[in-house]
Order: C-alpha cells, then sequence, then structure tokens
C-alpha cells in the first residue's frame, strides 16, 4: 500500500480507501467488519462513510467496529464522514446552514462513538446557504476539536475555488479535499474541477471508479445484467443504469481495460482502478464492495502500475470529446503553445 497526504495537509493515508456505502444495506455488519478488518491489514487507513449510508447504519457498524477493536488495529484508520442530506423531514433536516451542520456531526459522532472525526466532507453543495455560514461553521468544528480536516464532495470548479478563495478572505480552516464521480468512463472533471483542485491544492478522492461496476467486466453487449449484481437486481438503477451507461463509447471503454487486463494477467477491475489512483491529484481512490471477495480484488490494484502505452491506449479510449473550445482540440492546442513559451 502507498501513502499520499491529503492533499496540502500533512495528514498521510493510503491510496486506496474504503468505502462504506454498502454498509447495513448490501453488506451486513459481520461481512462489513471483516471487510474492515481485512482492510486495515492490507495497510489501508482512509475509511469513508457518511450520514446518509443506509440511513445511519454504516456510520453505526464502525463505531462498533471501533469499539470492538484493540488501538493498534484502529489508531491507524483516518476517519471520513459527510453531512448534507437529510435523514427525515423537518425543516432544517438538510443543507450546509449552521444548525443542520451542527446537529449533523454531532450526530454522526454518536453512532460512530467518537469524540473526533479526522475529515468532515460537506456532501454537496447548498445553494440556499451562504457559504460564509457554512466555512465558518466547519472552522468552528476545528477550532472545538471535533474534527482535524474538512473537505467538499461533488463540488463544481467554480464553486471549490470560491470555498478555497473565500476561506482565505476570512481567515478561517480552508478544504483539503475533494470528493468527484471520476473513472474512465467519467473524465469530464478534467475540463475545469480537475484543473481548480491543482490550482487550490485539494487532494482528489474519487468515487465510483469502477463506473458503478461496469468497469469490473460483469456486464456484456447485447446481454441485459442478470443475477446478484447491482443492474441485475435493479437495471435501471441511477446514474449506472444499463440503457443510460451502455453507450458505444461505454462498450470501447471496456475492451481497451480488457485488453489491458489480458496482457498483464489480471482483472479488469485493478486495471481501472490503477488507472484512476495515478491520475494526478488524486489522494485516494475509494473502493466500493459488497463482499470480502470483491475487496480483495480490488486491493490488488495497490501493486498495479500501468505503462505509458497502457494509459494511452486507455486515455484514447475513453476520451469524452470535449468540444474545440476552450477544452477540445483548439483549446489544447493553444494551450501547449503557451506551455511551450508561445502565446
Amino acid at each position: 500500500m502507498k501513502y499520499r497526504t491529503l492533499g496540502r495537509s500533512g495528514c498521510a493515508v493510503s491510496s486506496l480507501c474504503l468505502g462504506t456505502m454498502t454498509f447495513g444495506s448490501e453488506a451486513d455488519e459481520a461481512g462489513a467488519h471483516v471487510q474492515l478488518d481485512r482492510f486495515a491489514e492490507a495497510g489501508g487507513t482512509l475509511v469513508d462513510t457518511a450520514d446518509v449510508y443506509s440511513a445511519g447504519m454504516s456510520e453505526e457498524i464502525i463505531g462498533r467496529w471501533f469499539a470492538s477493536r484493540p488501538a493498534d488495529v484502529t489508531e491507524p484508520v483516518v476517519l471520513a464522514t459527510k453531512g448534507r442530506f437529510p435523514l427525515d423531514d423537518s425543516p432544517n433536516g438538510a443543507g450546509l446552514s449552521a444548525r443542520h451542520l451542527t446537529r449533523a456531526l454531532d450526530a454522526s459522532l454518536g453512532r460512530l462513538r467518537l469524540e473526533a472525526v479526522d475529515l468532515y466532507q460537506v456532501h454537496a453543495f447548498d445553494p440556499w446557504t451562504p457559504l460564509e455560514e457554512t466555512l465558518r461553521t466547519l472552522d468552528g468544528f476545528v477550532r472545538a476539536g471535533k474534527i482535524r480536516y474538512y473537505g467538499l464532495s461533488n463540488f463544481t470548479g467554480w464553486q471549490l475555488t470560491k470555498a478555497v478563495h473565500l476561506a482565505r478572505a476570512l481567515n478561517v480552516a480552508g478544504p483539503v479535499t475533494l470528493q468527484p464521480q471520476y473513472s474512465l468512463l467519467v473524465r469530464e472533471i478534467e475540463w475545469e474541477i480537475v484543473p481548480a483542485a491543482l490550482d487550490a491544492g485539494l487532494g482528489l478522492l474519487p468515487w465510483s471508479p469502477l463506473g458503478g461496476g461496469w468497469l469490473s467486466g460483469k456486464y456484456r453487449r447485447d446481454q441485459r445484467p442478470a443475477g446478484a449484481t447491482r443492474l441485475g437486481e435493479d437495471p435501471a438503477r441511477g446514474m449506472e443504469a444499463y440503457d443510460r451507461r451502455g453507450t458505444q463509447r461505454t462498450w470501447e471503454v471496456i475492451d481497451a481495460v480488457q485488453k489491458v487486463a489480458d496482457e498483464r494477467g489480471v482483472s479488469m477491475a485493478e486495471v481501472a482502478l490503477a488507472w484512476v489512483t495515478d491520475r494526478p491529484g488524486v489522494t485516494s481512490t475509494i473502493l466500493g464492495a459488497r463482499t470480502i471477495g470483491q475487496l480483495e480484488t480490488n486491493l490488488r490494484a495497490a501493486d498495479l502500475r500501468l505503462t505509458e502505452a497502457e494509459c494511452a491506449a486507455l486515455d484514447a479510449a475513453s476520451d469524452p470529446q470535449a468540444a474545440d473550445y476552450p477544452y477540445g482540440e483548439l483549446g489544447a492546442e493553444q494551450r501547449d503553445r503557451h506551455l511551450a513559451g508561445g502565446r
């Protein structure tokens, strides 16, 4: 396992992160604890959850794991959770207001049975709450010792840039990470969000690096999903729905991943995870597993390094084809001239 810092902070974390959205829903408590044990044994340190995962059950399961394991197992863990979305229908039960975040964090700490979390992330932007209010609240959590760092999740480029510069203007603690969706199937963040994060020194914590399971090779052309898979149980599920994501580009990316995997003698999941983990700005790639077998496969990606030729082939197959300007071919030509000293 390799280790990197959380953005410009001094906190080191493993290059792979255990995501726990399945805890309490697709993985029961016993299975979740097995995953946590195996992840820690493999040298994994960053564990990511959220208050809305299984309506709080994920945090409760993690809390009981912390309480039942010796200090030498739990001490290395850098724990991250999130707040923003509702767990009830009360008028102030959602958002990034001081009122909601304060109650959400206290509730998370109660479920986790901890006095503080290492990384507290706002789960999405809130257009209704002044950003100043949110940033001052998060700074207060840091000063009170309830959190050690905070991060952003699902923010766009302009939103994270505004947060970073406003925090500096207010002389309050700034964010250290951004958690975006990122995979060979979802690369559009490279147009604005990745450059903004790099400029601000934020470490990226990519979620859904396997594209909701598509890049593990479990789905096939002309064969609708069936059986004990996410889309087998619900083909219309969210962003990874079969009819929505099953485009020609997706199948071309899958073919490219399969080719590299076959030539290297590894799984498709390892290839897809290795590609994300070595992208610019990435601190730790979030693994999501329903079973210990899936986790074992994913953990092997920590030791895989793709060659330049392999990355080039994957890049070409997964190119999202931006419009010509300013992100596409003409924009790239202009940027290349500038980097070479031209205008």
